[in-house]
């Protein structure tokens, strides 16, 4: 295989979702001329000679239980204002032929098959896809809708930790974009050890949690005690409905909440609240209220409000993840990445401020660099 010829996969575990289209559309998009890469930092100058596969170079396929095609699903997010209008048509092809690629996932209901077929069965059609396409690697990112944490006593893994299990089997790297255990079941600890495979966090940080993760470190250098610090988040779509579930919302929240304790050094006053709002599509509203101390104890308040769309502020930050974990693994690299803690809010290495994980990330670009 030639250096020209050499193509990386990317393997969505959620395949026809927002994040998943908006990124393949995008790439597509990219790729060809179309629009700029816009909120994807590895195309930043620092990344310039990394040996990042090429965006011309990826080839997309995954897993997903919804059998909307891709095509369909781009043209409805072009109508809810998230994809530009016309995009859907101009990359059909690419969205076809991604399309094509996407197997089904599970369990479903009544589904009888045991945890290790499901893995046999999803690794199966990793390495079938890689063989197929002639893949020097593939990268496998779960961007699905948020699971429930498992309970304690459960005897099955979830979905999430049967695709990251099968990503392992296959001999792939991997990076959980959700909240969802994936790597992180205990039963799977031993494969994780012993995978050889670069992996990175879990659950990306994309808008509020981002925000949070850029104010907290003011207060504590600025010595600000936090009192209080309350969040609302107003959303549709996808997310909204699989979110309005109060398990999953809970595990999206422990993320949230987990930045501020990590950062302030004890979880402040205040919930983070999610409402499925169906009218507002792919967009979202959060809101955080900070009640902090200033000098002589003066009461002080900060209150922020964000408006954006999580698969438009995403899908970029995936595209940076599928290229990154490609080249650590093209030059060897094994185990967590805490040198990706950048995109997630639970990272593999241990808390940071945003600069500091982002200065980790600059020096990741120069170790590869000099890889190459």
């Amino acid at each position: 295989m030639t250096a020209h010829a050499v193509r990386t996969g990317v393997w969505f575990i959620g395949a026809r979702g927002s994040v998943a289209t908006t990124a393949t559309a995008g790439c597509a998009a990219i790729a060809a001329g179309l629009h700029p890469a816009t909120g994807m930092v590895t195309e930043t100058p620092p990344f310039a000679d990394s040996g990042l596969p090429p965006l011309t170079s990826l080839v997309f396929g995954g897993h997903d239980t919804l059998d909307c095609p891709l095509p369909k699903r781009a043209e409805a997010l072009a109508a809810g204002g998230v994809l530009p209008h016309g995009l859907s048509s101009a990359v059909r092809a690419e969205l076809t032929a991604a399309d094509a690629e996407i197997r089904p996932g599970g369990p479903h209901p009544g589904d009888t098959r045991t945890d290790e077929e499901l893995v046999a069965a999803f690794a199966a059609d990793l390495t079938d896809f890689a063989r197929r396409h002639d893949l020097a690697r593939t990268v496998v990112i779960n961007v699905a809708s948020t699971e429930p944490a498992p309970a304690e006593d459960d005897t099955r893994l979830p979905a999430s930790s049967l695709y990251a299990a099968a990503a392992l089997r296959a001999g792939c790297p991997y990076a959980n974009f959700t909240p969802s255990t994936g790597l992180r079941s205990p039963r799977l600890q031993d494969a994780v050890d012993t995978c050889g495979l670069p992996h990175a966090g879990r659950d990306g940080k994309t808008g509020q949690t981002l925000l949070r993760s850029v104010l907290a470190p003011m207060f504590v250098q600025r010595a600000l005690p936090v009192r209080a610090w309350s969040g609302t988040n107003l959303l549709g779509g996808g997310d909204g409905a699989a979110l309005a579930d109060p398990a999953a919302a809970a595990a999206k929240n422990a993320g949230k909440e987990r930045v501020l304790a990590d950062t302030l050094g004890a979880a402040p006053e205040g919930e983070v609240h999610i409402d499925d709002v169906p009218a507002m599509g792919d967009w979202k509203t959060a809101w955080d209220h900070i009640a902090f101390d200033g000098f002589l104890g003066s009461r002080m308040i900060l209150q922020t409000i964000w408006q954006g769309c999580d698969s438009a502020l995403a899908a970029p930050l995936v595209l940076d993840l599928a290229r990154l974990l490609a080249r650590a693994h093209e030059a060897g690299l094994t185990g967590p990445r805490p040198e990706l803690g950048f995109y997630f809010k639970d990272p593999d290495g241990g808390p940071a401020a945003l600069s500091e994980q982002y200065a980790e990330l600059l020096a990741f670009a120069g170790q590869l660099r000099a890889a190459r």
